[in-house]
């Protein structure tokens, strides 16, 4: 690339560009859950109750850690929190190759890793698209969401594959190479704000740059959800989004493997199946940030989770031993609408929080983590009790509506933005109770 080319392209997509390489490198070991499962159960005699439990403490803390990690870029910078978690989730994926007891599975698998992704989880596409970004920000908030979610499922063939020749070891190994490989990337190219560089945000002007934060991380966070707290928008999201977070992440990423190997599907078959879903997220997912740039991101959010539950009510009977083109049609469908719901949920959250938006979507997507912690884990119980994962799919297309009914029940308009006088008085309130 020229010097010309170079000057020509706004320092903002290069900020994307590595941070979506972040986000696929933190992805990469959360691909591991659904594949090594069943070797883990075979080495250790684990159940699935057991390992999900370390599955569902993972994604429990991937999301509450969200709207910290957020205060804490504002804090400190994108730079320092994003290299600091890419090292946390490669010594965690990496110490689990020690492992010989259940409480050491939860410790690096669930623990460690937990708190790395979840300090790169969509609160960093919040904070990165919030700065940089004025024009085109549902477009880059979808291609973003599509590298994290996406990274996890395109990951699965590989994991499969080394873990089928070699062993689970070694594919563990193999994602911790993946995190640590993104860190100089990250080291050398991502900056905290377009003024760092002599730059404004891509479409906007100087004023348009939210401004420093000097103030506490923690007491940052909580004075975003106890503003948030007070009004009906964020519990309507934050339900919504709970479900969302059961429907895929908590029931489908961890669980899809072993229940069509319930069937007599291969698991690397299984694992592909997974990994085509992480390709048509992509696709799905930039569409759904252009798409939240012209439509009412209440209508979208109403159609996802519509068309959701009505696919997981399908599913059940499209598992077999033999590749059906029914299965292909669902999974195409799925992941189109994977994380779909992310562009509006944050657009959302933009127009009704302003300024706050990075912390309170924090907010937001902890709880579509504590209800991917808990399908997780109900899922496996369900499985263990009752011998087959049916009562989890159909449990799931009926909580789609739900959640379809909470979208739309979220009200027209943006109320106007709290002074920084009452942020600071909540933030005060909230830290010393």
């Amino acid at each position: 690339m020229t010097t010309a080319t170079r000057r020509r392209l706004h320092p903002a997509w290069w900020v994307a560009a590595v941070t979506f390489l972040a986000l696929v490198g933190a992805a990469a070991f959360r691909a591991v859950p659904g594949v090594l499962i069943e070797p883990l159960q075979a080495e250790f005699g684990w159940s699935t109750s057991t390992i999900s439990a370390a599955v569902g403490l993972n994604m429990a803390l991937y999301g509450l850690t969200a709207p910290f990690a957020a205060a804490l870029m504002e804090r400190f910078g994108i730079r320092r929190v994003v290299v600091s978690a890419l090292l946390v989730v490669a010594v965690g994926s990496g110490l689990t190759v020690f492992m010989t007891a259940p409480w050491q599975l939860v410790l690096c698998w669930g623990l460690l890793v937990g708190l790395g992704t979840g300090s790169m989880a969509m609160s960093l596409v919040a904070t990165v698209t919030g700065r940089w970004f004025v024009a085109r920000r549902g477009l880059v908030s979808g291609v973003l969401t599509a590298g994290g979610a996406a990274g996890q499922l395109v990951f699965l063939p590989v994991v499969a594959t080394i873990s089928a020749a070699h062993g689970w070891r070694p594919a563990a190994l193999g994602t911790t190479a993946a995190a640590l490989a993104v860190v100089p990337l990250v080291a050398w190219w991502l900056r905290d704000r377009p003024s760092d560089v002599g730059a404004v945000p891509y479409g906007g002007t100087a004023a348009d740059e939210p401004p420093r934060s000097t103030g506490n991380a923690a007491r940052t966070a909580l004075a975003g959800l106890a503003l948030a707290a007070r009004t009906r928008v964020f519990w309507l999201l934050a339900a919504g989004f709970a479900i969302c977070g059961a429907t895929t992440n908590g029931l489908v990423q961890p669980h899809f493997i072993p229940a069509a190997h319930d069937h007599g599907m291969p698991v690397t078959t299984a694992a592909s199946l997974l990994a085509l879903v992480g390709l048509f997220d992509i696709a799905g997912t930039i569409a759904s940030g252009w798409l939240t740039d012209r439509v009412d991101p209440r209508l979208l959010l109403l159609a996802y989770y519509s068309l959701r539950g009505l696919s997981l009510f399908l599913l059940p009977p499209l598992f077999g031993s033999d590749l059906q083109a029914s299965m292909i049609a669902f999974i195409v469908f799925y992941g189109l609408d994977w994380v779909a719901t992310v562009p509006p949920t944050l657009a959302l959250c933009r127009q009704h929080f302003g300024a706050r938006a990075p912390v309170v979507f924090g907010w937001v997507f902890a709880s579509h983590q504590l209800g991917s912690a808990a399908a997780a884990y109900s899922a496996g119980v369900v499985r263990d009790v009752t011998g087959s994962y049916d009562g989890a799919w159909y449990g799931a297309a009926l909580l789609c509506l739900v959640a379809a009914g909470l979208s739309i029940a979220i009200r027209r308009g943006r109320p106007a933005a709290a002074p920084v006088a009452e942020e600071a008085a909540a933030a005060d309130a909230v830290v010393r109770g």
